[in-house]
């Protein structure tokens, strides 16, 4: 656990370095699953796809990727292998 920034003083981690710091802690390491809950929330788009690029290439290679998502782009829409829609 090392503090990132100087508190009162430095800034150190945004919201969605925060975000994708903790998403990469994880995959690190390498777990059988993944249950990511609104993994993309507070990212732009493009960091967004990124996200759920690498989840899907993880579970390309064999890994159980469980995600919820809200408002998905069509782009990233079409990323997903099976979709529950819950209303």
């Amino acid at each position: 656990n090392t503090i990132i920034g100087v508190p009162g003083r430095v800034k150190g981690l945004s919201g969605g370095e925060r975000k994708r710091l903790a998403f990469a802690s994880e995959a690190l390491t390498d777990p059988p699953l993944l249950i990511c809950d609104e993994p993309t929330s507070g990212l732009d788009s493009f960091m967004a796809a990124s996200v759920v690029q690498v989840l899907k290439k993880l579970s390309q290679r064999g890994k159980t990727v469980i995600l919820t998502i809200h408002q998905p782009s069509s782009e990233l829409f079409e990323l997903f292998d099976k979709i529950l829609l819950m209303a």
